[in-house]
């Protein structure tokens, strides 16, 4: 059977497959050596990169955690109201948050709801200022005159039947106020010879907002 080659291939000899390399070589041909093992970058545990993020992320949490203290230290004391005193801008029952920072930049002013507490007494009051300083107040007729004249602005309390202490001409010292609860008939206040005049000392805060409950949640 003519043209028919039966014998085998002879394989590729090593000798052979160098000089391949070796011609390959030389005409700017590469061959990689797949054999070879592969090599991977250590990252270093602890770089001085990884240590300053950690300190500075550390300092943002402890100036969040001190500015979320002091924002609760000076706008978020909780003072529950007991009675009916200031109604209907406070209810029986209400939380309020008082504002304790206020008072170190401005005075109180006339009109504002202040929570207070006389030395010696663990419990809070909260009314409306009407006498300011130096000021002097009575309580003639149901109305509330200040140093002779009727006061119709920054107060609730009208037709006052019971004028107590202010039935006479009351006189306010540098540091004292003259507090009346805006439902004055259930109110103990300035007028009562137990609470009298208040010291600016004695003075808490201003009530800003009620917390609680929800259905007279809001800005006082």
């Amino acid at each position: 059977m003519r043209g028919l080659d039966f014998r085998k291939k002879r394989r590729r000899s090593s000798t052979g497959l160098r000089a391949q390399k070796s011609r390959a070589a030389r005409r700017g041909l590469r061959f990689e050596d797949k054999s070879e093992k592969l090599h991977f970058a250590k990252e270093k545990l602890y770089s001085p990169t990884g240590i300053k993020s950690l300190v500075l992320w550390s300092v943002e949490i402890l100036i969040v955690c001190m500015a979320a203290v002091f924002l609760v230290a000076a706008f978020g004391q909780r003072v529950s109201v007991a009675g009916d005193s200031m109604a209907p801008a406070l209810r029986n029952g209400d939380v309020a948050l008082v504002n304790r920072l206020v008072y170190r930049f401005v005075k109180p002013s006339r009109g504002d709801i202040i929570v207070f507490s006389q030395s010696g007494d663990t419990h809070y009051s909260v009314k409306r200022i009407v006498g300011l300083p130096g000021e002097t107040v009575q309580i003639k007729e149901g109305k509330i005159l200040i140093d002779g004249e009727e006061l119709t602005k920054d107060v609730s309390a009208s037709d006052i039947a019971y004028a107590g202490l202010a039935e006479e001409p009351v006189e306010l010292s540098a540091d004292e106020y003259f507090v009346i609860g805006d439902n004055h008939t259930a109110s103990d206040d300035s007028r009562v010879p137990g609470v009298g005049n208040i010291k600016e000392d004695d003075i808490y805060g201003k009530a800003w907002f009620i917390a609680g409950p929800w259905e007279d949640m809001g800005f006082i």
